[in-house]
């Protein structure tokens, strides 16, 4: 062993500095750190789709408040509509689901309810259903059955209903061999589903209870 007055550290040569006078060597830098190039136009494309996302929830979350103003809901002419909307009418839709269903000005007003609960397409496939059921072609039958199973029954369709596993792959096993009657569990599942869950929801709503208003102010 040397002694200590003769040893010596090693020498470590430095990295040398670069033409910008900063030091070289290994850095390890996030990719935070780094200016990643955003296309402008795609930018404020999705600013405007934010805003007008927010937009159309704030109207939603407006809309299951209060309805004084019926134009959103009501098809057609909203004035005419509720001039020809009379009270009793309007009163039985609280007899049954099916009243409801039956009734144009009903439907509207329920859809509208249905779309401030996110959950429209619970009545938008029993209307598929409904519509689906007077196919009188035979050469239609099986694409319109496909588009109706793509769109609401097959696992994150893009409007996917709540159904069970057992009615899906029943639903699915019909699908070879369409019908008429292919979606008929399905259907029933969510009627019964709207009737028990979303329908008492309605009749308690401002949505309802402010077109009852309408009607009765109405004739006051």
């Amino acid at each position: 062993m040397l002694p200590s007055s003769l040893w010596h550290p090693p020498h470590v040569q430095s990295s040398p500095p670069s033409p910008t006078g900063e030091k070289q060597g290994f850095c390890c830098q996030s990719l935070s750190d780094h200016t990643v190039g955003t296309d402008p136009l795609a930018e404020r494309t999705g600013q405007r789709q934010n805003r007008g996302m927010r937009t159309r929830l704030g109207c939603l979350s407006h809309k299951s408040d209060s309805y004084n103003d019926f134009t959103a809901i009501l098809p057609d002419k909203p004035n005419r509509a509720l001039k020809r909307l009379s009270t009793e009418e309007a009163s039985r839709w609280a007899d049954s689901f099916d009243v409801l269903l039956s009734h144009k000005y009903g439907l509207a007003a329920f859809r509208a309810f249905l779309k401030t609960e996110f959950s429209e397409e619970n009545l938008e496939f029993w209307l598929a259903c409904e519509d689906f059921k007077k196919t009188r072609s035979a050469a239609k039958l099986a694409s319109k059955a496909q588009r109706i199973f793509e769109e609401f029954i097959d696992v994150q369709a893009p409007r996917e209903v709540n159904i069970d596993f057992q009615t899906r792959e029943l639903t699915r096993r019909n699908m070879q061999e369409p019908s008429l009657s292919c979606f008929d569990q399905a259907q029933g599942k969510v009627h019964s589903l709207m009737e028990k869950d979303s329908y008492p929801r309605f009749l308690r709503s401002k949505i309802y209870t402010d077109l009852l208003s309408q009607t009765q102010r109405r004739l006051s």
